[in-house]
Order: C-alpha cells, then structure tokens, then sequence
C-alpha cells in the first residue's frame, strides 16, 4: 500500500461527499490518473527512449487514441505512431516470400489487443488507490463517516472495493465495511431506479403535466452507476 495515495483519496472522498454532483470518488480519483497519463505522454514522456520501447510493445486502447487525439497534438501522436508502426510492421511479417501459416500476426495483435500503455500504468496507480481506501477505512475512523456520506459507488468501483476488503480487512471486519459500501450503493441504486422509471412514465400521455422532477438525465447518471464514469471525452 503507497502512503503517497493517502492525501488524494481523502481529498476525493471529502469532495463527493460535500457535492453529490461529483459523483463516484473513485472515478474521479481514475479520472484524475488518466488526465496526468495523458499529459505526460504528449508531453516531455514522448521522446524518451524507454517509454518509447514500451508504447511500441504495448501501444493505446482506441480509447486512448481517441483521447490523445482530441489534445489537439497532432504531431505527437503522429511522431509515436511512426516509431509504433514501423516496429510493429516487422512483429506482424510471418514468413518469408512465400508467406507463413499466420500465427506470427495472430499472437502480437492478440497481445496488442489486451495492452494499452495509458490503461497498465493507470491500473497499476488506480489499484493502489482503491487499496489505500480500504486501509484509511480501517485505521481512520473520520474516513468511516467520508465513506458513508458518499452520493453513490459505481457498480464496477464497488466490486473492486468489496475485493480489496475482502483481502486486507479479513472475516472480523469485512462485514462492516461491506455493509456501509452497500449502504451507499442501495441507496442510490434505489433513486436511480426511480429517477429511470419516471422518465419512462414522462412518454406516456397521461403524465404529460406531471413534473420531471429529477429525472431528465436518468438515463446518463444509469450509465455512470453501471458502467462507471472514468473518461474525460
């Protein structure tokens, strides 16, 4: 567990739980990774030789291409594409002249399919942070009531904090951190449900005068509940 994650944990805990408009603080933390990745390798990272050889192996996402390519720093990604090609072109040539059986090309785009660069060295911070939650819960009572007074937990971020119990907090524990991330997710799971099916009613004729109360972007804050919210597009 990283000591270094203490402080931005704690800072987006106490962020959602003063604005419920921030949302899940998990994907907020994601977020936050993903902005400084994405500065980094457009930036001073590009032309370093040893993040050159890992973005070669490893290449982006088409997520990642397509957020790289909205900063708007055409000759950046253009100079890493160069480099990523002309390597790869050489990784995918199976055979000589007469050609070979294809299992060269169908082992490295399978590998290039699994890898991103942005995503592994993402993971790898996000991990910890998630990590470094669950350690605060335990050892910093103030944390207990950040975590409780929380808008929602994504579905996908929930799992991750229920595993993370599960490893560190063991049997004695666990059921209490399990109940107070429950606590949080039901509760939001419920207003989501409610706000989803009164947008639905909104189409019938006969609630057409009714109010939409809070339920005009029910279906983007499903989304975001389910399938979490971790990509500034």
């Amino acid at each position: 567990m990283d000591m270094n994650f203490t402080i931005p944990v704690n800072e987006a805990f106490e962020k959602s739980a003063a604005n419920p408009a921030c949302g899940c603080p998990l994907c907020s933390l994601y977020r936050k990774l993903e902005e400084d990745e994405l500065d980094l390798i457009l930036g001073a990272s590009m032309m370093e030789p040893a993040i050159r050889i890992r973005t070669n192996k490893s290449g982006f996402c088409r997520t990642h291409y397509d957020l790289m390519f909205t900063r708007k720093n055409r000759l950046g990604m253009a100079l890493t594409l160069e480099s990523h090609l002309a390597e790869l072109k050489k990784e995918i040539r199976d055979g000589g002249l007469g050609g070979g059986m294809g299992s060269k090309p169908i082992k490295r785009i399978g590998e290039l399919e699994s890898t991103c660069y942005i995503c592994d060295r993402i993971g790898h911070n996000f991990d910890n942070m998630v990590d470094t939650a669950v350690y605060l819960w335990e050892t910093d009572p103030r944390f207990s009531i950040k975590l409780k007074s929380q808008p929602y937990f994504c579905l996908p971020h929930y799992r991750m904090l229920l595993q993370v119990g599960q490893k560190r907090l063991g049997k004695r524990r666990i059921g209490a951190f399990a109940s107070q991330c429950a606590a949080v997710v039901e509760k939001y799971m419920e207003t989501i449900e409610k706000d989803v099916s009164w947008f639905c009613k909104k189409f019938d004729y006969r609630y057409d005068k009714e109010p939409w109360y809070n339920s005009k972007d029910a279906v983007e804050r499903a989304f975001k509940f389910l399938r979490s919210d971790i990509h500034n597009k």
